[in-house]
Formats: structure tokens, sequence, C-alpha cells
């Protein structure tokens, strides 16, 4: 629920654009006044995130999603009750500042209460969860679209758009009243130090309920001996971002988040009207609807497989192949495309068109098909994975929030920005975000360090090898080898240190 309210915000305006109700009302039709109504909601979420940490690390990330639902609600009732530019720019501000930290806390979550195996797929769910409020989202816009006769009706009522905006209120009603039945992360109560209710939360997770299990009471013990650790070093979280070990790590992470917005899947996404109109496609919804069900479709696959091929593989096949899909839409769209004659005034927000050339059309529907389908299947989900799994407990949700604000940044400005270059530089917009791409893959293939199948623990070994990132990293787990020491008795584990006695 928390990753959909991140995807009701990427679709909450695309539909609604092709319609005579909203652009009749708001008396908007692209440029910078789009511009600026789309961006609304991620320079609020931007705001979010930065807050997120201190309310997750104070009130713990369970708490901190709640609050994220309720500030969403809140926002969604100022945009569905707007009646004017003014309040629907304040409502999509406040509903981004809940999106905003629903999109920082829950991949922090899921990372802290997930086994090391599947840690990949289950932070991947965020990803999922996405693209799933996505495709709802626009598929209710759609639906709206044909009140009054459909979205070429002058007179068509605001309902069109009313409709798909307040029901954002009933998923984040569900996630605000479902989080009172899940635990708190244990990582966040041993920070605490509640060592009762975090070892009774591994054991329910990782045990059937049993504290005795030898993969419980190892996982206890890498927590702790992590804790002690960050305790003795006594950085403030602040400062110890700020290390030179952690800080090539936090600007990695920033960087990996805004490579996912500059390679071009917010164009995909928030402005896929303008795309088709620009290749020539006449039924723009329906078309691009398939869109939006091909990037739920193909996200499955990297939830299924992403622990076994792995974080870094995925990022550097998804920037080539993105890179090669942009350069050829704009081969197309620069050679067999001509200046916008303006003739049509449902045209006016784009400067250049394909003009009755249906195989040229068919070819760059086809592109952003198989682009949307790459990037669901390598950046989009792995681009959370790897920010919410590379930092020590203490620093965590401060890190995760700094990289999600990087995210939210650069979606601010290109939601801002992009109805600009599709009447400034048309085509050569496709270019600037293929060399996004190609900026992306070397910055992988000499940074981004492979991390499946490590405990959250075991980062700081990762990291701090001294081997370069293209040379991979030691096979096996150090939690593994914990574990089967205490099955067999070698290594015995004291709950709480002096609370417990020795098992």
């Amino acid at each position: 629920m928390g990753g959909g309210l991140f995807g009701f915000d990427i679709s909450s305006m695309s539909g609604v654009l092709a319609t005579s109700a909203y652009t009749n009302y708001f008396r908007v039709n692209g440029g910078i006044r789009q511009g600026a109504i789309t961006g609304a909601m991620a320079g609020g979420s931007f705001v979010g995130t930065l807050s997120s940490s201190f309310i997750a690390d104070k009130m713990s990330r369970k708490t901190a999603i709640q609050i994220a639902a309720v500030i969403w609600t809140i926002g969604s009732i100022f945009q569905t009750a707007a009646n004017g530019i003014g309040l629907l720019v304040f409502g999509r501000i406040v509903a981004g500042i809940g999106a905003g930290i629903a999109s920082a806390m829950v991949p922090v979550y899921q990372a802290e209460i997930a086994p090391k195996e599947i840690r990949g797929r289950v932070v991947s769910l965020q990803q999922f969860a996405i693209t799933v409020g996505i495709l709802v989202q626009y598929f209710i816009q759609y639906g709206s679209s044909f009140i009054d006769g459909g979205p070429k009706n002058p007179k068509q009522s605001t309902l069109a758009f009313r409709i798909p905006w307040g029901i954002q209120i009933f998923p984040a009603t569900l996630l605000a009243i479902g989080m009172f039945f899940v635990p708190y992360s244990p990582r966040w109560l041993a920070g605490q130090d509640r060592w009762e209710e975090a070892i009774r939360v591994l054991a329910n997770l990782h045990g059937n309920g049993d504290i005795g299990h030898p993969k419980v009471l190892a996982q206890y013990r890498e927590i702790e001996e992590a804790m002690t650790f960050e305790r003795e070093v006594g950085d403030s979280a602040f400062r110890a971002l700020t290390q030179p070990r952690m800080l090539s790590r936090v600007i990695l992470t920033v960087c990996i988040q805004m490579w996912s917005q500059l390679c071009g899947m917010n164009v995909m996404m928030y402005y896929i009207v303008y795309m088709m109109q620009a290749a020539g496609v006449h039924n723009l919804l329906l078309t691009a609807s398939i869109q939006y069900i091909l990037n739920v479709a193909l996200t499955l696959p990297a939830i299924l497989f992403i622990d076994t091929w792995g974080r870094r593989p995925s990022l550097l096949y998804g920037a080539f192949a993105m890179m090669i899909l942009l350069l050829i839409v704009a081969a197309l769209e620069g050679v067999y495309g001509v200046p916008n004659p303006r003739t049509d005034p449902s045209l006016d927000a784009i400067s250049w068109l394909i003009i009755d050339n249906p195989p040229v059309s068919r070819a760059i529907v086809a592109c952003s098909y198989l682009f949307v389908c790459t990037f669901a299947v390598t950046w989009g989900p792995t681009s959370w994975t790897y920010a919410s799994e590379i930092f020590p407990t203490g620093i965590r949700a401060k890190a995760v929030s700094l990289a999600t604000a990087s995210n939210w940044a650069w979606n601010c400005a290109l939601a801002f920005a992009v109805p600009t270059l599709f009447q400034k530089i048309n085509w050569r917009m496709y270019v600037v975000f293929a060399v996004f791409n190609l900026c992306a893959f070397v910055q992988v293939w000499l940074t981004v360090r492979e991390t499946k199948g490590k405990t959250l623990e075991e980062m700081e070994e990762v990291f701090d090898s001294g081997r370069p990132a293209w040379r991979g990293v030691s096979s096996g787990s150090r939690l593994d080898r914990l574990q089967r020491d205490i099955a067999e008795g070698n290594v015995k584990v004291r709950l709480g240190g002096r609370r417990y006695e020795e098992l």
C-alpha cells in the first residue's frame, strides 16, 4: 500500500491530461503551468522524504508509514475539492508529503524485517506496488474519462477528474489501519534497547515463534554486535553520514535514485499522452494503458529473480538497453517527424509530430513498451532494494531518506521541465535521456558492489573489502556459518546481555 501511494502519485495526472473537463476547468494545455501542477506533488514528496527519518527514528518505521497515510488522505481531499489551480497545487503538495514519507520508509521497514535470502524480493514488492498503483489509478482515470460522452466533450463534468482523485483516499485508509497488525522492525526495537520485543519479533519472523531457533539466535547476535559497534564509535547519525566510508555510499545511493529518474521513465509515466500524440497515435488512453499493464507484469520477474541474478547486473544491463531504445525513438522521430502545423488545438502541448506514417508510429510505441519492460525488470525494483540495504541500522533511515529525496527532487524537476522540453527540443529530448543512461552505466560499473545473499550487518565487509566493484565479493554469508555453529553447540548466545541466562 505504501508503494501504491507512490504509484497513485505518478499516475495522478497522466489520464486526466487528455480530458476536456481538466483542460477547460483549470485552463491548462501543457507548458510551464502544467509542469508546476504535476511537479507540486513531487515537491511535497521531497519535503516528506527529508522529514521521514526523524519520524521513523523517533516513533518507529511503522508509525511513520501510518502518519504518511493520514497526510496523503488530507491531501487527496484538497485535490478532490479543488476549485482552482491554487487549491489543486496545495492538495498535491500535502499528498506529496505523505507519499514522500511512505516511499522512504516502506523499503527501510521491508529490508529490516526480511530474511537475507529473499530481501531483494521483499523490497522489490515496493516497486510492484508502485506499478500496481500506477495501473489502478490510470484505469480509474480512463474509465472516468468517458463521463458525459467522453474526453472530447467541451462540457464534460469535473467528475472526470474528481472521482480518480477522491478514490485515492481509500488505499491510504487501508494502509493506516493495516499497519496496526504488523510488527515493529526488530532492528528499530534493538536500537531503542527493547531487546525482549526484538527477539520475539525475530522469532516470529524467522523461527516460527521459537526464540531458541539457531537462525533467530544468529540474527540476534549479528544485530547486537552491530549495535554495540555503532554505539562504541559514538558518532551522531548526521556525523556518521559524512564520514568518508559512509559518504561514498550516500553519494552512490543518491546517484542511483537520480539515474532512476533521469533514465527517462519519468517521461513514460507522467507524460505518456504527450509522447503518444507526438508519435501520431490516435487512441491515446487505450494505447497508453497497455504500457501500464506491461509495467506491472514485467516487475514480477524481477521480484522472483533479483536475489538470483543480483543487483549489479540488473543496473548495468538495464541502463544499456534503455539507452539504445531511447536513441531509436529519437532517430525515428528526428527522421520521419515534422514541426507541428498547429491545425489541431488538442496537440498544442507538443511541437513535433509523426503524421500519417503508421509503421513509424507503431515502432515508436513498441520502443516505449520495451523501454518500460526493461525498467520494470531492472532499475525499478533494484534502485529501491540497493538503497535500503547498504547502511548500518543507526543511519539507515536518514541515508535512505536522502537517497529517496534525490529521487523526488529529480522527479519534481522533470515533471516541471518535460512539458517545456516537448515544446522546445522535441525529439532531441530522448537523446539527452540516452546520455544520462550512458552516465549511469559507467557509474554502476565503477562503484556498485553486489549485495545479494548478504545480511544487512555484513555490508561493512562488502564495502570495506578493498576490492574493485567489478571484481565482485566472496560468496556465502557469515550468518549461515554462525547459524551452523549455534546449531552444533559451538557458539553460545546470551540474550540481552545481563537480562537473560546464557543458552
